[in-house]
């Protein structure tokens, strides 16, 4: 597969599986209001680390992270996580937000 150019069906299949895995993982652990997982994974075709794992983007509002700074976050996620990043998952773009900053965010919009 070429820069930027679509996924196949076969990693398309392995990315919905990836994602869904995920998204289990999230919600189980932090019981988020809303969760968005975008797969950036195409974005990244040709890029050593892409062939053991999917690139990913996700936006999670969870009670959870009330009074827990950036790093604390981050923290939260990963270990929600677990071992998923040695499998599925080569990148992880996060952002956190608890449900007040959410609809402070969407109030803006």
């Amino acid at each position: 597969m070429t820069r930027g150019s679509a996924p196949s069906d076969a990693a398309q299949a392995s990315g919905d599986a990836r994602s869904t895995r995920l998204r289990d993982r999230l919600s189980a652990a932090l019981a988020p209001c809303d969760i968005d997982i975008v797969d950036d994974s195409h974005l990244h075709a040709g890029h050593a680390g892409a062939r053991h794992g999917g690139h990913y983007s996700v936006t999670i509002v969870a009670a959870v992270f009330a009074g827990k700074n950036l790093l604390e976050r981050h923290r939260i996620v990963y270990a929600a996580v677990g071992d998923l990043m040695n499998t599925d998952i080569h990148a992880l773009s996060i952002k956190a937000l608890t449900p007040h900053e959410a609809s402070a965010v969407s109030q803006l919009l």
